[in-house]
C-alpha cells in the first residue's frame, strides 16, 4: 500500500515535465517566428513612398510599354514632351501592378530586381468579343488609317482594317494578353516631408508647383452656426498650401479627380486640409504666364491682339 502514493507523485512529475518542455517549445517557436518577421520586415514595406526607376516591356516582341529612363526613351523614338524622370509611387496602394509591388518589397536603397507580371495581372487577356466591326463615318477622315487609335462611342480602339463602310476595331488595351517584364530599382524611401509632397504631386499631375506646410488657426462652431450659438473654439489645423498655376487650373487629372487626389495627399502627408491659393499678379506677369502656357500647347507666337482674341472666342 504504501507504493502506491510513490507512484502517483511519480505520474505527476512527469505531466509537469512534460507541460514545462512544451511551453518552452512553444516559447522557442514564438521567438523564432519573431525573428523571421523581423528578417521579413527589412526594406522597404507597404506603406511607404518611394522614389524608384522603372523600365517595362512586352515580353515576346520586346515593345516599351513603360519606362523612366530617359536614354530608353530616347532610343524607342518615345514622344520626348514626356517626363522621364525616377517616379514616386506609395507601396501598396495599387499605384503599379501587385507584382511588381511584391517585387519591390523587401528591398533597400539601390537594390534592383526583376519581374515578369502575366497577362492576366497586367492588362488582361485579348478578348475576341472586343474586336468590333463599326461603320466608317464613325471614325475622322484623317484617322481612317490601319493602326490608327480612334474613339468609337466613348471607347478607345486600335483600327484593324477597313473594307467598304465598315472597319474592324480592336477594343482591348494595347498590351492586353501580353506577359510585361519590369526591371526595378528603388532609388530612396522619401522621408522629408516638402519632398515627398512635390514627388506625389508629380505623379498624379505631373506638375512641378509652389507648395508650402503651414499651421493655421482656424474657428469650429460646437453646434449649428447662428446667432444664439456660443463663441467659437479657436483649433490649429496643419494645412497644405498650393499655388493655383494656370497649368493646374487647366490639369485634366486635376479638373476630374481633386477630391480624390486631395485625399490621398492628406492620408499619406498625415495633415488636415489642402488649400489652394490663388495669386493675382499684375498684367504683364500673367500675360508672359499665358504665353508660356500657349507656347507648352504649341501655340507660341501668337500676338497680345491674338491673345485677347481668343479670350473673347472664350467669352
Amino acid at each position: 500500500m504504501s507504493k502506491e502514493p510513490a507512484e502517483e507523485e511519480v505520474e505527476v512529475e512527469d505531466e509537469a515535465t512534460e507541460e514545462h518542455d512544451n511551453e518552452s517549445a512553444e516559447s522557442a517557436a514564438e521567438a523564432e517566428e519573431d525573428e523571421v518577421e523581423e528578417e521579413e520586415l527589412t526594406g522597404v514595406q507597404p506603406g511607404d513612398v518611394i522614389r524608384v526607376n522603372l523600365t517595362a516591356y512586352t515580353a515576346e516582341e520586346g515593345i516599351l510599354v513603360d519606362t523612366t529612363d530617359q536614354e530608353v526613351a530616347e532610343e524607342e523614338g518615345v514622344d520626348q514632351d514626356q517626363t522621364f524622370e525616377p517616379r514616386v509611387v506609395v507601396l501598396g496602394e495599387g499605384h503599379l501592378f501587385a507584382a511588381v509591388e511584391e517585387a519591390l518589397t523587401g528591398l533597400e536603397a539601390g537594390e534592383t530586381a526583376e519581374v515578369t507580371v502575366e497577362a492576366a495581372a497586367a492588362f488582361g487577356e485579348h478578348d475576341p468579343d472586343q474586336v468590333r466591326t463599326v461603320g466608317v463615318d464613325k471614325i475622322p477622315d484623317d484617322d481612317r488609317y490601319p493602326g490608327a487609335f480612334i474613339e468609337v462611342d466613348g471607347q478607345r480602339g486600335m483600327l484593324e482594317t477597313i473594307i467598304g463602310g465598315r472597319a474592324r476595331v480592336d477594343f482591348n488595351h494595347p498590351f492586353a494578353g501580353d506577359d510585361i517584364d519590369y526591371d526595378l530599382e528603388v532609388i530612396e524611401v522619401l522621408d522629408d516631408r516638402e519632398e515627398l509632397a512635390q514627388g506625389l504631386i508629380q505623379t498624379f499631375l505631373d506638375l512641378d508647383l509652389d507648395i508650402w506646410f503651414q499651421t493655421d488657426e482656424i474657428e469650429v462652431y460646437p453646434g449649428e452656426e447662428d446667432e444664439d450659438d456660443e463663441a467659437p473654439e479657436v483649433e490649429e489645423v496643419e494645412s497644405l498650401y498650393i499655388e493655383a498655376t494656370p497649368q493646374l487650373t487647366m490639369n485634366q487629372q486635376w479638373l476630374f479627380g481633386k477630391q480624390q487626389i486631395a485625399s490621398e495627399l492628406i492620408d499619406q502627408l498625415e495633415i488636415d486640409r489642402i488649400v489652394v491659393q490663388e495669386i493675382i499678379e499684375s498684367t504683364d506677369n500673367v500675360l508672359q504666364q499665358t504665353q508660356d502656357l500657349l507656347a507648352e500647347e504649341g501655340l507660341e507666337g501668337l500676338e497680345e491682339e491674338d491673345i485677347e482674341e481668343l479670350e473673347e472666342l472664350e467669352e
